[in-house]
């Protein structure tokens, strides 16, 4: 008599495109139904007129990470909330377990961590930078190279062009 082993499906990190501002609800559903779910959070200082108060705000926007097998995708995607899986090529895309580590790792050791998205900043746009020797300078996007930005500071009596990492900047808003 012959006996099988049945091989047990590897779980995977996949991305969910969820509704606004569901992602830390979402998360909860997840782990209330047995799926890993991680929804990483930066902590922000909220101003109101009152009181200062600090919030946990999700890293990403519309986004929750979960490490599922093939059958849990099913309940992932029946979870409220739950719009989609990010897909790449026609599959859900699968995110390494090595860069879910790194995400951990930031959330847990950075205090002030912010993601800039790169398609949503473009040649022209003023930014300014958050910390540094160029602290609290404004100027605009010369060139995107990857994650530097070379940029122009026009505020001075003179133009300085200097190459700045992207997570050290800061979209101006007037």
């Amino acid at each position: 008599m012959e006996t099988r082993t049945f091989k047990k499906p590897e779980k995977k990190w996949l991305a969910v495109y969820t509704r606004p501002r569901w992602e830390k609800k979402i998360d909860h559903l997840l782990k209330e139904q047995g799926v890993e779910s991680f929804c990483p959070v930066r902590r922000v200082e909220s101003q109101w007129a009152d009181r200062k108060k600090v919030v946990e705000l999700p890293l990403f926007n519309s986004y929750v990470f979960v490490k599922v097998d093939p059958k849990e995708e099913l309940t992932v995607r029946q979870t409220i909330g739950v719009l989609n899986f990010i897909y790449y090529m026609g599959k859900p895309a699968v995110l390494r377990e090595s860069e879910m580590e790194n995400i951990k790792h930031l959330v847990d050791t950075q205090n002030d961590i912010e993601v800039i998205s790169l398609s949503n900043l473009s040649v022209g746009d003023r930014v300014m930078i958050k910390s540094g020797i160029m602290s609290k300078q404004e100027g605009a996007v010369l060139k995107i190279n990857g994650k530097n930005v070379l940029m122009v500071f026009d505020k001075l009596d003179f133009a300085v062009v200097t190459r700045v990492d992207l997570a050290n900047l800061t979209p101006v808003t007037y």
